[in-house]
């Protein structure tokens, strides 16, 4: 394999090495933050890291490791380019800027910094105090994506909420008899999965439960064993019945913002909202939910009695619709995924 010269490894070159390792990292780690590190020596990524699972080491300290064993044990005067500021306190592990300092590290590339009170723009200047040259912002639109949940997460207190939706394309999540298997296809089921593995924990409510017994894992998602994935925590807003599927599960009764805020306090993320459209509804006219996912299957139920997206009351007038904004769109086999996010 040909070596890559100084010029091609530059620090955007060197992010997105950090990125990918990151993801590598996305299911593993919750509810500490996938973050991706690699190192440049001469001109060469000579090391790469990903962080460990909570207790294990954090992606700074694993790419400065391998750098060293690939260097023959010094990394005195390179790069270190990682996707969030590194940390500068002591948790389960050591802070990671004294040891980027003790590694004779001379440049830091930072993608995001941490919003997290416990660092919040301390790393950097500690590094930066210690005549290292820090540089922030590379590749920060692709890292605050790929770390959205944690970001918000550690900015308000509570889980990133996505409101999944599988719909006809006139709008229609089940049949007039409620009957809703299958609207979409068996790739569109897979992602529901992916998007499961990436959360924390998944709602529904009691409803759903008596009418289809759901299991709530990821079983369908192929690559889920692969890259690590659990099953979410289970929330149900009303009871259970015994013997469900969803077991072993949470029952919530009451208050939506006080559920947020119990799930963040308890370290969740990311909160997959899966409907029925009675909380689909809820969690809609509440304002609560963060980003809109919706598969869109080539399906018409033709009628205006089938079930609706959103149970309950909607705007009276035009000027109090929900507008958002498109952020992603994709064909999964037969359907149509699109992403939304509200307007601010």
């Amino acid at each position: 394999m040909e070596e890559l010269s100084f010029e091609a490894v530059d620090d955007a070159v060197a992010m997105d090495a950090a990125i990918a390792a990151a993801a590598s990292a996305r299911f593993r780690t919750s509810p500490n933050p996938w973050v991706g590190a690699v190192v440049v020596v001469d001109g060469r990524i000579n090391g790469t890291g990903a962080t460990e699972p909570p207790g294990g080491l954090h992606a700074e300290r694993m790419a400065m490791e391998a750098a060293a064993r690939t260097c023959g044990g010094s990394i005195s005067g390179s790069t270190l380019v990682t996707t969030l500021e590194p940390c500068h306190h002591t948790g389960r592990t050591q802070p990671c800027t004294e040891a980027i300092v003790a590694a004779g590290v001379a440049r830091v590339v930072v993608a995001v910094e941490d919003p997290d009170s416990q660092v919040a723009g301390r790393g950097v200047d500690f590094l930066r105090d210690a005549g290292i040259e820090v540089i922030v912002g590379v590749r920060s639109v692709e890292v605050t994506e790929q770390l959205a949940a944690y970001l918000h997460h550690r900015q308000t207190g509570r889980p990133l909420v996505i409101l999944k939706m599988a719909t006809t394309f006139d709008g229609r999540t089940a049949a007039p008899d409620g009957s809703s298997k299958w609207i979409t296809g068996p790739e569109a089921r897979a992602d529901v999965h992916r998007m499961r593995a990436e959360s924390d924990a998944v709602c529904v409510g009691s409803g759903t439960i008596l009418a289809d017994d759901p299991r709530l894992d990821v079983r369908d998602w192929p690559d889920g064993v692969v890259m690590g994935a659990a099953n979410p925590r289970r929330i149900v807003l009303g009871a259970i019945p015994k013997g469900a599927r969803v077991l072993p599960a949470d029952e919530h009764h009451g208050d939506l913002g006080e559920l947020l805020d119990r799930l963040g306090s308890e370290g969740v993320l990311q909160l997959l909202v899966e409907g029925g459209a009675q909380v689909a509804g809820r969690f809609h006219r509440e304002g609560l939910a963060d980003r809109v996912v919706a598969y869109i299957a080539p399906a018409l139920l033709g009628g205006d009695d089938g079930r609706p997206v959103l149970a309950g009351a909607g705007a009276a007038v035009m000027a109090d619709v929900w507008r958002g904004y498109f952020t992603n769109v994709q064909f999964l086999g037969e359907d149509l995924r699109v992403e939304l996010v509200p307007k601010a």
